[in-house]
């Protein structure tokens, strides 16, 4: 008998989240971690231990899914590199915990303009909150997927609409969408698979009882 797939609007992604923390008292570090290992185990079974990997790290909690995504590759033997569209001394949260760790590894930090095109890109930029338009400040490293090796998208591509899947004024094209605890309501979208890639489901330890809650609301 096949399972029922799950999808997730943006308000019970976020639900999700509120109730695991609330209800559940999983720490928001603790879901991150378990994010950005399970992400980093996904994307070393696609790529080749002589890829170099750039992870563009977003101000918000897909950042730091990307910063734990480059400790876990790096510590894999893989070449990470960090490319940070916000500076680290300037992030919070549990974002900020582990772009700190990041920074005390020394796994290096790039600018836009030493991506090459054989690097391997994990986006890490924009999460299921986002919705509108990409701000100007982050279109160049939109810009700077294209064209490169291979494209992961962290939970969904940047730039795209979580609800209706559509993008915005622009998107990563992802090779690979690496999506947590559920399918996002975005990805039954006609056109959505041209942007996502290959949807992987990724679990991060959340209860299931706080999903079912979630979908109730």
């Amino acid at each position: 008998m096949s399972q029922t797939v799950i999808t997730l609007t943006r308000k019970q992604v976020r639900a999700v989240d509120r109730i695991a923390m609330e209800h559940f008292a999983m720490p928001g570090v603790v879901l991150m971690e378990n994010a950005g290992r399970n992400a980093a185990l996904i994307i070393a079974e696609q790529i080749s231990p002589l890829d170099t990997v750039a992870i563009l790290c977003g101000s918000g909690n897909n950042g730091g899914d990307g910063y734990v995504i480059a400790r876990h590759l790096t510590n894999m033997g893989f070449k990470a590199q960090l490319l940070c569209a916000k500076s680290v001394d300037d992030l919070s949260g549990d974002a900020a915990v582990n772009a700190a760790i990041a920074m005390k590894m020394h796994i290096p930090v790039i600018d836009l303009d030493q991506l090459t095109d054989e690097h391997v890109i994990v986006d890490a930029l924009l999460g299921t909150g986002f919705h509108g338009d990409v701000r100007e400040s982050l279109l160049p490293y939109i810009q700077a997927t294209q064209n490169k090796a291979m494209v992961f998208a962290i939970d969904l591509p940047s730039g795209m609409d979580c609800d209706s899947g559509l993008p915005a004024n622009a998107v990563v094209k992802a090779d690979h969408t690496i999506t947590f605890v559920a399918r996002k309501l975005g990805f039954d979208h006609a056109d959505s698979h041209a942007i996502t890639g290959k949807v992987h489901v990724v679990d991060i330890g959340v209860p299931t009882q706080a999903i079912e809650m979630a979908l109730d609301l």
